[in-house]
């Protein structure tokens, strides 16, 4: 039977069962043998991790011609304008790439959102935004290379959503095993 566990994925936990000097792993979480990420988030970001018993639902889900959408919080440093926004919506150049099309909206700050730790760093002179950011590719950080692009670095990076699946009523370092 296939398997896929939701996991929230706390900031500073590597998506490997393997331990890394300096670095938490998914095998701190997660006691299942057996069971791969279908996909990757960095080390500095947080949120959904998907991960599965099944070798051919793990490429279903990581491989772009299939298209699961990706919904991201991102908070940023600074306010973008209107342009900067249609910017990041109409695709930007990183890395010898231009990415796909994105859904990009401002929004507050997510609703029972959790204390990072540690915690983003405040200047007291330089704003923070939300955004909500939906990408139908995954690059290697790009999110953060993208509103690096535009001028807006990306100080908190949360995964919400893959697909269908979310973070709905999971803590970070929680996870849920669902049969598929």
């Amino acid at each position: 039977m296939s398997q896929l566990i939701l996991f929230n994925k706390p900031y500073g936990v590597i998506c490997q069962f393997t331990p890394v000097s300096g670095h938490v792993s998914l095998k701190h979480y997660i006691p299942l043998s057996g069971f791969y990420p279908a996909g990757r988030l960095d080390t500095d970001s947080e949120g959904l991790v998907l991960l599965t018993n099944d070798g051919r639902l793990q490429h279903r889900i990581c491989d772009p011609k299939f298209k699961l959408p990706k919904l991201y919080w991102v908070q940023i440093e600074g306010v973008p304008t209107s342009d900067t926004l249609q910017q990041l919506h109409a695709g930007v150049s990183i890395r010898n790439h231009t990415t796909l099309p994105a859904r990009v909206t401002m929004i507050e700050q997510p609703e029972n959102l959790w204390p990072r730790m540690p915690p983003v760093r405040v200047r007291k002179y330089i704003p923070t935004v939300w955004l909500e950011l939906i990408l139908k590719e995954g690059k290697n950080r790009q999110v953060r290379r993208m509103t690096a692009a535009v001028g807006y670095p990306t100080l908190r990076l949360i995964r919400f959503a893959i697909g269908h699946y979310t973070l709905k009523n999971l803590a970070p370092g929680d996870w849920r095993l669902l049969d598929i």
